[in-house]
């Protein structure tokens, strides 16, 4: 493969391990000395799979910086147009064409295979190639990054900050893993000094990026067709923590022993956060109605400012808020305006959306696909509409995760009356591991946990089942990282 040079300054930039240059010494509140547009007016640019969320955000910078922006993707919707209308080219479906004549740099996203014929041609030709998050990366440099990882959160968190700082009138850059309607949408290019974004542990692609300010959530099993194990897991975290340079912050999980083992021995300054008072940040005077929470941030043992998350339900956005907190402290932001920002804070898509109300059944959709998250997101729910009879279409994502994680999986729905689970969603696996597991396996162990599950393979059988026995008063929840989501729209227009 044909690795780029940094088009921006000129270094040669890792293959994906890691990224060996030394993290530049930033202020926190000021800009940094180069502008968007360095390295990079009249590059001509061009991206494979542009209309993905984390894509979409790039090819906003690129186009702030000056860059010739070009690209495709398999269909096209709104985000594909409101790129086309900030000056992408952009082609709907992918061929060797599509590439353009002059072509400084080639970017693709992870979902691209080695056999896409653009990316062949790209090879073909030696053009520059720079796979997403090494791109990303290179970018973020010419801001004060801040970047949130761990195992679960991630999305919702990189959202709190970036509201917080766009609240706050600091006109941040962000790109999140879903969308986020105040936002208006994944990603978004401002001429503040900060660089929000979310920083994911699957290929190790966060070791691309070299944060001032940071955040490790949590850490736990997950992408084990990419990990060994835990402990490999645990090494790819402490690779993240070593890249937040000597002065800048890492905020991490106090309660969470492989957070610990994680940041031990890192040379940046680390806060921890959580429920107890000998965390840095924690939480006191805890309280909810209706499963939002209202509390008293304390730092350091004193009481720093009260927090109402008063549009999102569950007890594990106390400790996102706690980060948010944090890291916009780091970047400058006043107490009352980051417990202002918070309150009115409505979370971002697919993480306990509610779709509608139809005859009296609340239907909501998550993008929930680990055991923890269930079990966080099922809490939540029932804390928010105690009481009421509960289904869960939990649609599994990857054959692998499944197999791993099954017995976790089968105990993470005891908050659930019922299961439905359709067909694994297929992603990323092969053939074999495809063969090795299937959902019927894991309705099996629910049942044997003394719940009430049952398989249905397809959308359609799943959503005249729903229709046919759902009453009145009933939650419906769909979840998972998959098109789950479509079994939702179906139920919005066919209960209605």
């Amino acid at each position: 493969m044909i690795e780029a040079n940094s088009i921006i300054g000129g270094s040669r930039i890792g293959n994906g391990t890691g990224i060996s240059a030394e993290p530049a010494g930033r202020g926190l509140r000021g800009l940094n000395t180069q502008h968007w547009s360095s390295g990079l007016a009249g590059k001509r640019v061009h991206l494979i799979g542009i209309g993905g969320s984390g894509m979409r955000g790039l090819a906003g910078v690129l186009l702030r910086c000056g860059a010739r922006v070009s690209g495709s993707d398999r269909t096209g919707g709104r985000e594909i147009r409101d790129l086309i209308s900030m000056g992408a080219a952009v082609e709907i479906g992918q061929s060797p064409r599509n590439v353009p004549e002059a072509c400084d740099l080639v970017v693709y996203s992870a979902a691209i295979k080695d056999e896409n014929p653009e990316l062949m041609e790209a090879k073909r030709r030696e053009i520059p190639l720079r796979r997403y998050a090494q791109m990303l990366g290179e970018v973020m440099d010419l801001r004060t990054g801040i970047a949130i990882a761990g195992t679960h959160g991630k999305s919702t968190t990189t959202a709190m900050v970036s509201h917080v700082l766009r609240q706050a009138r600091l006109d941040p850059t962000f790109v999140v893993g879903a969308g986020v309607e105040q936002l208006g949408g994944s990603s978004g290019v401002g001429d503040g000094p900060h660089f929000v974004v979310e920083a994911c542990e699957f290929e190790c692609s966060f070791l691309n990026f070299r944060p001032q300010l940071a955040a490790i959530l949590n850490i736990e099993e997950d992408h084990l067709d990419w990990f060994k194990d835990l402990g490999a897991i645990i090494e790819a975290f402490k690779a993240f923590a070593s890249r937040v340079p000597r002065d800048g912050y890492l905020i991490t999980n106090g309660a969470d022993r492989a957070c610990a083992a994680a940041v031990e021995g890192v040379r940046c300054r680390v806060e921890t956060y959580g429920f107890d008072r000998e965390s840095t940040w924690s939480a006191a005077n805890i309280s909810a109605t209706r499963g939002c929470y209202r509390f008293t941030v304390l730092r350091s043992g004193q009481e720093f400012g009260r927090i109402e998350l008063a549009k999102i339900p569950g007890r594990h956005q106390v400790g996102n808020a706690l980060v948010a907190t944090a890291l916009a402290t780091h970047a400058g932001v006043e107490p009352d305006v980051i417990g202002r920002a918070l309150g009115e804070f409505a979370g971002a898509e697919r993480r306990l959306t509610h779709r509608a109300c139809v005859g009296g059944v609340d239907l909501y959709d998550d993008y929930g696909h680990h055991p923890t998250e269930i079990q966080v997101t099922l809490r939540a729910l029932r804390e928010y509409h105690p009481g009421r009879r509960l289904w869960v279409i939990f649609q599994p994502h990857q054959h692998s995760r499944t197999r791993f994680l099954l017995n976790d999986f089968a105990r993470s729905f005891g908050a659930a009356d019922h299961l439905i689970v359709p067909d694994i969603y297929f992603v990323r696996d092969s053939a074999a591991e495809r063969d090795a597991i299937c959902s019927s396996d894991l309705v099996e162990r629910v049942r044997a946990n003394g719940g009430d599950a049952m398989y249905l393979p397809d959308f359609d059988s799943i959503v005249g089942h729903v229709r046919a026995n759902v009453k009145s008063g009933d939650l419906v929840l769909t979840m998972g990282a998959g098109d789950i989501w479509k079994v939702a729209d179906e139920l919005v227009r066919r209960l209605g």
